[in-house]
């Protein structure tokens, strides 16, 4: 009788299943990816910086914006004399306009003295176009309303004429008048120091407006 000899069946459940591949270590890896994540964001602005600064290095330049004219272009300046005329003065005027001329500044605000052509002791001028002072003169016969004007404790009469205003010392023993272009604007903002160097030399008289105030 023939013997079976079975061979032994492997036992499926005894079979070793295939080893899975190793996983990296999850720590490191979300520690790469945050890593990746921030130079990413640090880079993206610096990216754009240099993009900007490259268009800004490529633009064409602006034209600079061409100066406005200036209300005192420089222009020449005339220093010569100014033409003024100088009537006989009595002793007692001539004496104050004396004391007067040889006080006044060498310049009123920014405007210096120039020479005159005739009666430097009794004329004087500053500025091109020139503003002049005449000492000596004849008051002006004013009506009871008149306007006039305290400047530094002298009064002064305005006569507006096309192209300057003339002003007349009202309350002195002579008349001092000041002419001033229209260029130079309010006039009696030239006086203050005209006006001081009056009150140290020629004393106040004649017939005082009653609107002159001191």
């Amino acid at each position: 009788m023939d013997r079976i000899t079975q061979s032994p069946v492997e036992d499926p459940a005894g079979e070793q299943p295939d080893e899975a591949p190793a996983e990296a270590p999850r720590g490191r890896d979300g520690t790469n990816r945050r890593a990746a994540l921030i130079a990413t964001v640090i880079a993206l602005p610096v990216t754009l910086l240099v993009a900007v600064l490259v268009l800004v290095q490529l633009a064409p330049d602006a034209p600079a914006p061409e100066p406005s004219p200036s209300a005192t272009a420089a222009r020449p300046q005339s220093t010569a004399p100014v033409e003024m005329a100088a009537p006989a003065l009595a002793a007692r005027p001539a004496t104050l306009c004396r004391a007067l001329l040889s006080q006044l500044p060498p310049t009123v605000r920014d405007l210096p003295q120039r020479a005159v052509t005739a009666g430097p002791e009794q004329n004087a001028a500053y500025g091109d176009p020139a503003i002049s002072l005449a000492c000596g003169g004849a008051e002006p016969a004013l009506p009871p309303t008149s306007d006039v004007y305290s400047v530094n404790k002298v009064c002064w009469y305005a006569d507006e004429q096309p192209d300057a205003t003339v002003l007349t010392t009202v309350d002195r023993e002579t008349a001092i008048v000041v002419r001033v272009p229209r260029e130079y604007g309010a006039a009696l903002q030239w006086v203050p120091p005209i006006s001081d160097t009056i009150v140290a030399s020629v004393p106040s008289g004649g017939d005082i407006p009653a609107g002159c105030s001191r």
